[in-house]
């Protein structure tokens, strides 16, 4: 994984709007997921998703933000999220799931009516949240970040045939929080990230992004 001291990132990214910002590699995207140590053994032991303590019949998100995953997962120390996982996901089928995505809540930049959106998120198994995106300490950014929901077959797809590679990266992310809590993010560095560029106009309307943003 490619690392970047956080005070650069923090200059060369956007400060505002909707971009799908995040790490790729080899023609994969990065994006995280924080589980409980059950879960987290089984797909980093058998590099897919499954076994007696995974479920397959709830819905599951992937966020491709570093620092937006280490706020949900309180840097590893939330429960039932101690174990910071980075999972490499081809990007043709990153654009896969974002193509079948449905906003998790009604908007009228999105849908005509409220009556659409219901119909459109009763068909489909994608639901997209755009939340302001965090900084280290947690504190909301102007800037929103992409999460991505899964269920039923394409949830099954992502966890058991799509995966190129599951990485623990526990450890990296409890050094760097030292580094967080003792106010030294000059120090800090967190995975590089850039605006991953998405060039089919109907998954960018779908997602709610333009060339203005």
């Amino acid at each position: 994984m490619k690392l970047e001291k956080y005070n650069e990132q923090l200059n060369r990214l956007p400060k505002s709007g909707r971009q799908i910002i995040g790490q790729t590699e080899n023609n994969n995207i990065i994006v995280y997921q924080a589980f409980n140590l059950g879960i987290a053994e089984y797909a980093i032991k058998n590099q897919k998703f499954g076994g007696e303590h995974y479920s397959f019949n709830r819905m599951s998100w992937i966020k491709p933000g570093f620092l937006w995953m280490m706020y949900r997962a309180g840097w590893a120390a939330k429960e039932h999220q101690q174990k910071i996982l980075a999972i490499s996901l081809p990007l043709e089928h990153f654009i896969t799931v974002l193509s079948e995505a449905t906003i998790s809540s009604y908007s009228e930049e999105y849908f005509d009516s409220h009556e659409e959106w219901k119909n459109e998120l009763s068909k489909t198994e994608v639901r997209l949240q755009w939340d302001p995106d965090h900084d280290p300490f947690g504190n909301k950014q102007i800037r929103k970040a992409i999460q991505l929901g899964m269920k039923s077959e394409i949830l099954k797809k992502f966890c058991t045939e799509w995966i190129t590679k599951i990485e623990d990266i526990t450890p990296y992310v409890k050094q760097e929080y030292e580094k967080v809590k003792t106010n030294r993010l000059d120090e800090l560095e967190i995975p590089f990230e850039e605006i991953i560029t998405i060039e089919e106009a109907s998954i960018l309307k779908r997602i709610g992004i333009n060339t203005a943003n």
